[in-house]
């Protein structure tokens, strides 16, 4: 009888750690060739550091609903103080990283270090502006929904304010010049909550996404006063413009300008630098890729050449950029 062991004992189970070890490497080594980075590999913003620093502007930001619950009047502001100043102290970490990342360089430069300074300054300076957004936010969800019963509901059960808070704070970051940091609280908030915002998106006031698994945002997306969204919508690019070499140019302006006053039902798709008149209605699982005036009431079982219009009073705002 053979006392040879199975390839696979349960006795001793054997893993090949070390030649696996080894195949990564080798992979690992390759890429950073191929990227000419050599033996300087990137470190990169930390995504568990960003998340812990979103919770943190989060408890700032409305501190009796998302902070500690037994805070009393006099406590509130130091612990606001004291958040912000962890918060902003970690957050200058992850965009030194960005930066020194950008820069390719071993070490941070004195003027990427001053410059990540101004960047977190800046989210902190208009942290009242992003708590004032939200609010109006918050209340036009409110408004919207008859099955929310107060506005702290919202605030605490809606994965919809989940993804536009971090939407603000992600937009201020892109807008100040760590657009990769914005990139990864964006992915923070569409992992949580199913809802895909571009941090380089222009957002106005009174914004709502209602139940929003599905949602798509892309880039360069403009979106006026009081839009209002439902689950699976896209607003999205039609194509992509390759260059002489068949590369993708990157940065045009290619994704939708959604006027005031606009809403999207569940599941329509809305691609290229279109735009979507003020006061339009877009219905359910309606797929469009040309313009519409303002007042329109887009439905699946139109054409595209028979969009009804409703007569407006005001003149349509333009919003393009």
């Amino acid at each position: 009888m053979s006392t040879e062991q199975p390839p696979f004992s349960s006795r001793a189970p054997r893993w090949d750690i070390n030649q696996i070890v080894d195949a990564l490497r080798i992979l690992r080594v390759r890429s950073l060739e191929q990227r000419e980075r050599g033996n300087r590999p990137p470190k990169l913003p930390s995504r568990k550091a960003l998340v812990s620093i979103l919770d943190g502007i989060s408890a700032a930001l409305f501190p009796n609903r998302l902070g500690l619950p037994e805070l009393n009047d006099e406590g509130i502001d130091y612990f606001v103080g004291h958040t912000l100043d962890t918060v902003l102290r970690n957050l200058l970490e992850q965009v030194r990283r960005e930066l020194q990342f950008v820069s390719g360089l071993d070490s941070l430069s004195d003027a990427d270090h001053v410059d990540a300074i101004r960047i977190t300054h800046d989210l902190g300076r208009n942290l009242p502006q992003i708590r004032a957004l939200l609010e109006t936010d918050i209340q036009a969800a409110f408004a919207g929904d008859p099955a929310a019963r107060s506005i702290d509901e919202i605030l605490v059960c809606y994965p919809g304010l989940v993804a536009i808070t971090h939407y603000r704070v992600a937009h201020q970051l892109f807008r100040s010049g760590a657009p990769l940091t914005a990139r990864i609280i964006s992915e923070i908030a569409h992992s949580a909550t199913g809802i895909d915002i571009h941090p380089g998106a222009q957002i106005d006031e009174s914004f709502v996404i209602d139940h929003g698994t599905g949602v798509v945002i892309g880039e360069t997306a403009i979106l006026g006063k009081r839009v209002r969204l439902y689950q699976a919508v896209t607003l999205g690019a039609k194509r992509f413009p390759m260059d002489e070499d068949g590369q993708l140019i990157k940065g045009h302006l290619r994704h939708p300008i959604v006027e005031d006053d606009v809403v999207i039902y569940a599941g329509a798709t809305i691609l290229g630098r279109v735009s979507i008149g003020r006061g339009s209605t877009i219905g359910g699982n309606v797929w469009l890729t040309r313009s519409v005036p303002a007042g329109s009431n887009v439905s699946q079982a139109q054409h595209l050449n028979d969009v009804q219009v409703a007569p407006v009073s005001e003149p349509v705002r333009s919003l393009s950029h």
